[in-house]
């Protein structure tokens, strides 16, 4: 047990070794996680993982560093992800209604991401001016890799897994958009009010659009309210989660209120932090603290500078309090009002 120590200590100072050769400070917080990374690759090896078990880590780990190097190389606005149908025809309503959506919502800084494949995917890369858009494709048997408008763009990246490019729809998107869709729409937009739902992702506006004389969200929303919410599956308030936009020009209006006074949100520890483009009065403080004691597990929202541990946004202003960290559709109701306040 001591030699094994041992061998563990020495291994752990040549990654170390290996991490400074590469240029990196093995000290810093980046070189401690990238030390953990080598670590646990090498874990592999010990524990009996087969073949198959390990070409999925691999793969998803490489598809994850490529996929967040392409995105790092374009920070020109926040983005949207915009999820709909491969089969939706060019003269559909929907498809219409999906190249207006994104023309308009780009002419507001916004950068679209969608699949890489025909129908809404296409329709949401049309209407944005050629470079505002990320295609993410999925390496599917029957499906080229893009269509036509994304084709030889650096900005297209193919996957293998669902899972690893959900997870940059996900981790990437200050909105959601989503149209009329089969089982692949309506899981990406299921998992993200689950995400949000449960506190794993950031509150963003999730806006649900389809074109004139569609009714495809209002009998999803018949479902929810009568299969999930009647059957107390859900809250009431979850439902504030999901807009259902009667137009275009509305679901660009809802994502752009969303983050008209709020600006982001973050846990320093038990604390969530929430910052704002212009200061709440001393009396909005005060209603929030009445309104949303629900989810105060102690103290009061509270007015602050950047708190230690924060180093992003320190020009911001700010509010606190001690989250429960449950019934986030509420945190969602208080920020509409922050926005709300005059």
């Amino acid at each position: 047990m001591l030699e094994r120590k041992k061998d563990e200590l020495l291994i752990e100072e040549r990654i170390r070794t290996i991490i400074e050769e590469y240029g990196a400070d093995p000290s810093s917080f980046e070189g401690e996680l990238v030390k953990q990374i080598m670590e646990t690759g090498l874990r592999l090896l010990d524990e009996g993982h087969d073949i198959g078990q390990l070409k999925m880590i691999n793969r998803s780990m490489k598809e994850m560093r490529y996929a967040y190097r392409i995105f790092n190389e374009y920070k020109e606005g926040p983005c949207i992800s915009i999820f709909g149908s491969a089969r939706t025809p060019t003269d559909h309503p929907d498809y219409i209604a999906a190249r207006e959506f994104s023309a308009s919502i780009a002419r507001h800084g916004w950068m679209c991401i969608t699949g890489a494949a025909d129908g809404i995917m296409k329709a949401s890369m049309e209407g944005p001016d050629k470079g505002r858009s990320f295609g993410l494709s999925i390496r599917l048997p029957f499906e080229p890799d893009s269509n036509t408008v994304i084709e030889g763009d650096p900005k297209l990246i193919v996957f293998r897994y669902f899972f690893t490019r959900k997870l940059m729809f996900m981790s990437h998107a200050s909105a959601l958009a989503a149209f009329p869709g089969g089982f692949g729409t309506l899981d990406e937009t299921f998992e993200m009010l689950t995400l949000m739902q449960t506190g794993k992702a950031n509150i963003i506006p999730i806006v649900l659009i389809e074109g004139v004389g569609g009714a495809y969200w209002q009998r999803w929303a018949y479902y929810i309210t009568e299969n999930l919410l009647e059957n107390h599956l859900i809250s009431p308030h979850d439902e504030r989660f999901f807009y259902i936009a009667p137009s275009v020009d509305s679901a660009v209006e809802h994502v752009l209120k969303f983050y008209s006074r709020y600006h982001s949100s973050r846990y320093v520890k038990e604390l969530l932090v929430i910052r704002m483009l212009t200061p709440l009065s001393n009396e909005q403080i005060k209603i929030l603290n009445q309104k949303y004691r629900s989810i105060i597990a102690s103290g009061v929202i509270t007015a602050t500078p950047p708190l230690p541990g924060e180093n992003d946004h320190l020009d911001l202003p700010r509010i606190f309090f001690h989250h429960t960290r449950r019934d986030f559709a509420k945190l969602r109701m208080l920020i509409d009002d922050i926005n709300d306040f005059k």
